[in-house]
């Protein structure tokens, strides 16, 4: 089981959900934990983990967004 953090703020799409998917793929099982800054990259970014078979969580930060994705 491993768990990675991808601080994917300040990148421009579509490099948020290319470096989400580097770590999903890293991860069989576990979680994977993405920083995103813009609404768009967090949805995208959310829609891309659960059309992969992971759960997620999404929350509100001082500077953007975390999903949390797991299994």
């Amino acid at each position: 089981m491993s768990d990675f953090t991808v601080d994917a703020r300040g990148l421009s799409c579509p490099q948020p959900v290319m470096e989400t998917k580097k770590a999903l793929d890293k991860t069989p099982k576990g979680k994977v934990t993405v920083l995103v800054d813009t609404e768009t990259a967090r949805n995208n970014v959310d829609r891309f983990g659960k059309s992969k078979g992971w759960d997620s969580t999404c929350e509100s930060t001082s500077d953007g967004y975390k999903i949390t994705f797991s299994r």
